[in-house]
């Protein structure tokens, strides 16, 4: 049987969905979802913490629960996840289209920026996102072969990172990161529904293994609309 909170928690989103709580409102505080569910303060808290990890409300303290627009997704800036654990993690309704599959010329910049010997090829990755429908991500990944030999389509398809790490036994250990908005380029135009939009949001970044070494570089170009980059800070006093 579902728990009691999980079930509140479906139907707020239901109604969240629906429009009754439109992005901006305030959701009825604790004391009358209590008395409406007929259930105890601690479970409609249980809901209400699920609702704002979900990315549906913003709890403020000392007013309640202010619903956002759940169509904005919420991607971390710090830490590395794939697009993949992101998708499962945000419960999105996604879909993966290989563009591109192949090696870099080896003249290319990137290719020059990742290669560390004379033999060493760079593969290239192009891969379109599509989530409910929409083709609102362009990603493209470029792996040193020395460090990724093998690549196909279902692997790219699915998870690359989950390969490395699970089949090829690497440990992926930090990135450097940059975020910009530029102009969309004619593939971004090509390959996104980005019709009426002036701006993309970019995000580029190096990828390190646990012993430095650069084995990725990363562009993901993203559709502004869609997208909050959030990360967490703490203040320490000197």
């Amino acid at each position: 049987m579902q728990k009691k909170y999980l079930i509140i928690y479906d139907e707020l989103v239901k109604g969240i969905q629906a429009g009754e709580w439109p992005a901006g409102t305030m959701l009825p505080s604790e004391n009358e979802l209590s008395l409406h569910y007929e259930t105890s303060r601690e479970t409609i808290r249980k809901a209400l913490n699920l609702l704002s990890q979900k990315g549906y409300i913003q709890k403020i303290r000392g007013k309640g629960s202010v619903v956002i627009d759940f169509h904005t997704f919420s991607f971390p800036v710090s830490g590395i996840e794939s697009y993949t654990e992101l998708t499962k993690k945000l419960q999105l309704e996604s879909r993966t289209i290989i563009h591109q599959l192949g090696f870099l010329e080896a003249n290319h910049e990137i290719s020059e920026m990742l290669h560390q010997s004379v033999s060493d090829r760079v593969w290239n990755v192009v891969r379109i996102r599509e989530i409910s429908g929409e083709r609102i991500i362009l990603d493209k990944d470029y792996f040193n072969e020395r460090y990724v030999p093998l690549l196909s389509k279902e692997i790219c398809r699915n998870s690359i990172y989950d390969y490395i790490e699970n089949q090829l036994g690497l440990v992926i250990g930090f990135a450097q990161k940059e975020i910009l908005v530029e102009s969309p380029t004619d593939e971004d135009r090509e390959l996104l529904d980005i019709e009426g939009f002036s701006n993309v949001v970019v995000i580029r970044s190096q990828v390190y293994l646990d012993d430095a070494s650069l084995f990725q570089y990363t562009e993901s170009r993203h559709r502004p609309d869609k997208f909050r980059f959030v990360d967490f800070a703490r203040r320490v006093k000197n």
